[in-house]
């Protein structure tokens, strides 16, 4: 018998931000960092969006939010959190 673990896997939680990134060099800097110090997520930019957003995506179902907000405010990023 096959056993479906399907519903017992966490899904990728997203979180959506606002930024004031305005280049493409700030933009890769800033996802590479992210990469570089939290490996549950996968991030990438929208600078053609008025907002300029940031993409957050777990990996592992887990979004350390608080430490990505101080992590991004220690770059001299403005975000803020675009509420669903």
């Amino acid at each position: 018998m096959v056993q479906d673990n399907s519903n017992t896997s966490k899904p990728n939680l997203i979180e959506i931000f606002r930024t004031n990134v305005e280049d493409e060099s700030t933009a890769d800097r800033t996802v590479n960092a992210l990469h570089e110090n939290f490996k549950n997520v996968s991030a990438n930019f929208d600078l053609e969006d008025c907002d300029r957003i940031l993409r957050v995506e777990s990996i592992d179902g887990n979004i350390m939010l608080k430490e990505i907000l101080h992590f991004l405010t220690s770059l001299n990023l403005k975000v803020e959190l675009i509420m669903d």
